[in-house]
């Protein structure tokens, strides 16, 4: 029973972020015009205050503006296949698939640059990181196998119980049962934004060569919620023996909200000869330390030897009508101290202890997180054959392992996040430009990361889009990108069980974007 809190405890773990390009805590689509090309790293635009902010000092003298607006909409799917769940009296059945769904219908971003001789000042704002929140209705497969688990561990000391007792009370149809069935309802939500505001500033060294320093400004806000509720082992309600009088005594909540700030250097430099175009820009590591302001509740199983006590002697009572009160309670905990009851309980009270603190510990009020983002290289090649074609390629290589986390998660990584990318545009007429492009992102994720409270897959993303030339002076973006992740299958031997558990992950992604630029 005892396992059973932990069970709530985890879904705060789960809500995760909806990166929607880049590595596991970086957004990169900061521009419509990323979203319809992929690959901007050596672009010359006002997009490039992200992408390459010093090629931006190559554009005309003046001011430009740049207003961007995403959708996007995420799904996360996990089918899980465990035996266990078959014991579960709403939805007998295995395997079985969980599904999260996250959409963002405001994804906004601004860019801005002033070119005045040779400087160009910059600044930007957008989501970096995050950008929407991720819904569970159901809760997850790995908070269901805890349930299924604890629902034999109960039975279990059911049966050690009634051994004691030398009757079927706990074991009854009635109570805990002997076949390890279960119940519960569950829910989470996590919101998860990074806000970033950069600025710097570009200059042109020479006709063909320019660099840019800057640092960006990031702010997190998130939100955990979720809840355990109405938990059954056979037909006995749990807040029976943790607390009669209350019935949300066995009802788990965590609420957390988690803030933090963090600075980002940036370097860039661009060299442009002929027909090429080549860019570096490095992203130092942000440190971020996020603070926890929590209102958690979970049940307290510390009187569960004195209402099991209860129970026992009500049983007692009802069957020997004479007996005193005193007399009953006596006789409960002396079939309580069995050593068979004792040991069973205190198993369960140690394992619950441990898995509660590795669940919960990320999120008790008043704890600072460590949430680094990961150092970024990014690498861009542009080559232009042809005035109306403009040919992209770039490389992008997330230090994820290097960057801190909650209890050194990184430690448990291959390596960083590696990216490349290409895509072309090209100009159809004097009023249109159409672009394509495409996108291979492969996390150094191992199988020890993949588990269904956080995970990603390695991922293919294509892009198709336009920029309409309403006049000299401003363009239309209009994009979409579709990202194709791939299955990623895990194996895991029960301890309690000896079975498998067996899981298959994947997710799905769809930005649709509107941007609006501004020369003047």
């Amino acid at each position: 029973m005892k396992r059973l809190r932990f069970v709530s405890s985890v879904i705060a773990v789960a809500m995760t972020s909806t990166s929607l390009a880049g590595g596991l805590l970086t957004n990169t689509n900061q521009n419509v015009a990323f979203d319809r090309m992929l690959s901007r790293d050596a672009s010359i635009g006002i997009d490039g205050i992200y992408s390459n902010p010093a090629g931006v000092a190559f554009m005309e003298n003046g001011h430009h503006l740049s207003l961007n607006w995403q959708i996007a909409s995420q799904s996360r799917t996990i089918e899980n296949n465990y035996p266990l769940f078959y014991n579960n009296s709403n939805n007998p059945t295995t395997p079985r698939e969980f599904k999260g769904n996250a959409f963002a219908p405001v994804l906004p971003s601004i860019q801005y640059a002033y070119n005045w001789k040779d400087f160009s000042f910059q600044a930007g704002f957008g989501v970096t990181g995050g950008g929407g929140k991720c819904t569970f209705d159901n809760g997850l497969g790995s908070f269901e196998k805890i349930v299924a688990e604890t629902a034999v561990g109960a039975t279990a000391l059911a049966g050690a119980l009634d051994k004691s007792l030398g009757t079927s009370m706990f074991t009854s149809d009635q109570m805990f049962g002997s076949k390890g069935a279960y119940s519960f309802n569950s829910y989470m939500r996590g919101r998860q934004y990074y806000f970033g505001l950069s600025l710097g500033a570009a200059y042109k060294i020479t006709p063909e060569l320019s660099a840019f320093a800057g640092v960006r400004g990031v702010y997190a806000s998130c939100n955990y919620y979720g809840y355990v509720r109405d938990i059954k082992v056979g037909n006995m309600p749990l807040y029976k023996v943790l607390d009669p009088t209350k019935t949300e005594a066995a009802n788990i909540e965590l609420n957390c909200d988690q803030t933090g700030i963090g600075f980002t250097p940036i370097l860039g430099i661009d060299y442009k000869t002929g027909n090429w175009n080549f860019a570096v820009k490095y992203e130092f590591k942000t440190r971020m330390r996020l603070q926890n302001e929590a209102v958690n509740t979970a049940p307290s199983i510390g009187n569960l030897g004195d209402n099991l006590a209860t129970t026992i002697a009500a049983g007692v009572k009802q069957a020997q009508p004479g007996i005193s009160d005193a007399e009953a309670i006596a006789y409960a905990k002396n079939k309580l101290s069995d050593p068979t009851v004792q040991g069973t309980m205190l198993a369960l009270k140690n394992q619950f202890d441990e898995k509660l603190m590795e669940a919960t510990g990320e999120f008790e009020d008043g704890k600072a997180i460590a949430g680094d983002i990961p150092s970024l290289l990014a690498i861009g090649v542009g080559y232009s054959p042809v005035d109306p074609l403009r040919i992209n390629v770039g490389f992008h290589y997330f230090d994820d392992k290097n960057a801190t986390s909650y209890n050194h998660r990184e430690k448990k990584l291959d390596r960083g996040t590696i990216e490349w990318s290409a895509g072309a545009e090209f100009d159809a007429s004097k009023l249109i430009t159409v672009s394509a492009g495409w996108q291979n992102t492969n996390y150094g994720i191992t199988d020890e990361n993949m588990d269904d409270k956080s995970f990603v897959t390695n991922s293919n993303s294509v892009a198709v889009g336009a920029c309409l030339h309403l006049s000299k002076k401003m363009d239309l973006n209009l994009a979409y990108f579709h990202t194709f992740y791939s299955h990623k299958k895990t194996e895991e031997v029960s301890q309690l069980t000896g079975t498998v558990y067996a899981s298959d992950y994947t997710r799905n992604n769809n930005v649709f974007g509107i941007g609006l630029d501004i020369n003047f």
